[in-house]
């Protein structure tokens, strides 16, 4: 949609007291309530029990409640497995921190008179032996709310559920470590407006537990090189598959300045050439990874950098911190946004709790105001940044837990996790071609609420994604351009889709397609615009690489007014969007839209309205798709003239088919049945023109 209802401010939880949190985790028994408290119902251990504690995205000691609580066992033995499946969706960047993480982690509890077991294979195959090995009792690890995570420990339980020994299944038992103490996910407010009014006490991070001597001999494992598990992983990955990962490779501004470099004959050697040598070493005393702004190592590097980054203001004499100090710097593109550049990794492998980042950011803001916190906001800008982004990270992931546990209706929500962020989408069908749903602006993947199913039926494979920025997907602290959002949809398509699609877009949704197909069209079967934004340029002949963002006290100012209005009048934009049936405005539509308007960081989504760069134009992107491009036209949309828009594109796009339809802007939401007749069609033709064609290729051949 051309329509947003994006909050002003992200407002601080109470900060009265911080909590110790009880000791208290879910089990993997059915439950009719979920605990979000950062525990398992775990009572006194048995002598001579034995627990694992399985380490996924938690590679730390400190504030670790499945730590604590198994560290009561006789027997203890932390576990991590590297499976391939989760090395393979690793940037170059994550995986060299995962490395160093693990490393640390296993330096750690040696300390502790511990140790880390290593295991290189699939978790449930290598969790299933050791059950077995050590006659384990306990099996502890982190609740998820990604989808790949979450069914691969589902794969897990099974196994174990079926083990057969003589002590029975081990207890499988999830835990987690959130902000706030909430008993049952069920009761979250939807609203961030009326979760705020909660003013739930943040609870206080956990100290590392005394660990329990090793008593075992067993073969606890040596950790792999990076180049051995780039090996590992590579072997693992068939050649067609890994020709698809590698897209991902190529950034949009990359394939743009190559683009521009041809159209002005300034052929250059390799895009590549700027990057430094990868030398896999970090520079002495050095706190970054080889690669990237990432902070790498363990927790301690990562507190560390912490300390540097909060006291910024203070100046200092000491090289690492004056690293952090100039890294800073770089990465401030925008007020705020350097702290998830620097940090946003580490919390991702959970190298460093959400809750520790809050508490050591509130200790140090008290330390500069005499103990004091102010009602007015904090006295340093690098305290703002680091508070805001954890704390707003802790939001989404209780909607995504929310959004996961909680069924909604016949679509199944799932979580998907692009450079770090939380991203919802629903996936329906089970057999036939790929289809996926993209959204407008102002939007979510619900805004095909009566397409996914009915377009899926028993015959396509339909999935409809809510685009980071929206809806109840993570709104970051980054700068939201076309080109991101486009790469986001490409790697969505390589990571979870994992073959060629049909893409369908609506408005600005529409123009991402569209990008996708100029720029990676070995990812597109075909194009199907629903009132797509974009241009047509006629004689348009080479792309430019894309300006770059500012955002000015203008924008920033317009931002926040625009927003205040839409809130105010959202119910009559979105009616005018839909001229001949107002009806599918409903209340339901409206309620999604008001609310997503109050979640922390929708403003910085809304500044991008103002800096969008269409220059590119739709002619130009789809050249390369003649006879594959489908333009779903609403003839009565008040946002565009329809009727020269369809005549400039059929005169410009060779071979594309066209379908007017009394709709508005929205039109597979105010006509989805004739929308989606329209789709079913034309998926049916292109898939039957591609046997064809591969049919005609293969007796050539022959």
């Amino acid at each position: 949609m051309a329509t947003t209802f994006l909050p002003l401010s992200f407002n601080k939880p109470s900060l009265s007291f911080l909590r110790t949190p009880p000791l208290l985790f879910s089990s993997s028994t059915v439950r009719t309530s979920v605990s979000v408290s950062c525990s398992v119902n775990h009572a006194g251990a048995d002598n001579e029990s034995t627990a694992v504690v399985w380490y996924k995205q938690d590679l730390r000691i400190d504030d670790h409640p499945g730590l604590v609580s198994a560290s009561r066992h006789r027997n203890l033995i932390p576990l991590y497995v590297f499976d391939h499946r989760v090395l393979s969706r690793y940037s170059e960047e994550m995986f060299e921190l995962l490395v160093f993480a693990v490393k640390d982690l296993k330096k750690s509890l040696r300390d502790q008179g511990s140790d880390l077991m290593i295991r290189i294979g699939s978790a449930e195959n290598v969790i299933q032996e050791l059950v077995k090995e050590v006659k384990a009792t306990h099996i502890f690890t982190e609740e998820e709310v990604e989808y790949e995570w979450a069914r691969l420990m589902e794969t897990v339980k099974e196994n174990l559920a079926a083990l057969s020994v003589e002590e029975g299944s081990p207890n499988f038992l999830t835990w987690s470590t959130p902000f706030y103490d909430i008993k049952n996910v069920g009761d979250l407010p939807i609203s961030h407006q009326d979760f705020e009014k909660l003013k739930l006490p943040v609870l206080s991070p956990l100290l590392p537990p005394k660990l329990p001597e090793v008593k075992m001999n067993i073969c606890w494992g040596t950790l792999p090189t990076l180049e051995d598990l780039e090996s590992f992983k590579n072997e693992l990955v068939n050649k067609p598959e890994d020709e698809f990962m590698s897209i991902k490779k190529t950034s949009a501004e990359d394939i743009l300045r190559k683009a521009e470099a041809l159209s002005n004959n300034q052929i250059k050697d390799s895009l590549s050439s700027s990057y430094k040598q990868d030398n896999r070493r970090k520079r002495r005393n050095s706190v970054f990874l080889t690669q990237g702004s990432s902070v790498g190592g363990g927790t301690a590097d990562v507190l560390n950098a912490l300390a540097a980054y909060l006291r910024y203001l203070e100046g200092t004499i000491r090289d690492d911190w004056q690293e952090v100090h100039e890294k800073l710097r770089e990465a401030e593109i925008r007020e705020g946004a350097s702290f998830d550049v620097l940090f946003g990794s580490a919390l991702c492998l959970g190298i460093i709790s959400r809750r520790r980042v809050y508490f050591e950011s509130i200790k140090y803001e008290k330390e500069r105001n005499a103990g004091f916190l102010s009602p007015f906001g904090y006295s340093a800008a690098t305290v703002a940044a680091a508070v805001d982004s954890v704390c707003s990270k802790e939001w989404y992931w209780l909607v995504a837990l929310r959004s996961r546990l909680i069924n909604k209706g016949n679509h199944n929500i799932r979580i998907w996790r692009w450079n770090g962020y939380l991203i919802q989408y629903t996936v329906a069908g089970h057999k036939g071609p790929a289809i996926l749903l993209v959204h407008g602006f102002g939007a979510f993947w619900e805004h095909y609420r009566d397409n996914v199913t009915s377009i899926a039926g028993d015959k396509n494979r339909v999935w409809a994604i809510t685009l980071l920025g929206f809806g109840r997907s993570e709104k970051p602290n980054v700068v939201y351009t076309e080109l991101m959002w486009a790469e986001l949809v490409r790697d969505f398509i390589v990571e979870v889709v994992g073959e060629q699609v049909h893409l369908v877009g609506n408005s600005l949704g529409g123009y991402f397609v569209a990008i996708i197909a100029g720029l990676w069209p070995a990812l597109v079967k075909s194009v199907i615009l629903l009132n797509s934004a974009g241009f047509v340029i006629p004689g348009f002949s080479s792309m430019t690489s894309s300006k770059e963002r500012q955002v000015s006290g203008a924008v920033w100012l317009g931002a926040r007014v625009l927003l205040l209005y839409l809130r105010s009048s959202i119910r009559s934009i979105v009616k005018k969007c839909y001229p001949n049936n107002p009806d599918r405005a409903d209340d339901w539509l409206i309620n999604e839209m008001t609310t997503a308007s109050y979640d922390p960081g929708v403003v910085r989504v809304l500044e991008s309205i103002f800096s969008f760069d269409l220059s590119i134009p739709l002619n130009y992107l789809l050249k390369g798709m003649e006879k594959r491009v489908l333009v779903i036209q609403g003839m009565n949309d008040p946002i565009s003239d329809s009727k020269s828009f369809l005549a400039m594109l059929t005169e410009q796009c060779r071979g594309i088919t066209t379908k007017e339809i009394d709709a508005g802007h929205c039109p597979h939401d105010e006509q989805p049945g004739e929308v989606n007749s329209i789709i079913l069609e034309w998926v049916v033709k292109i898939e039957d023109d591609s046997y064809s064609t591969q049919v005609q290729l293969e007796f050539t051949n022959n």
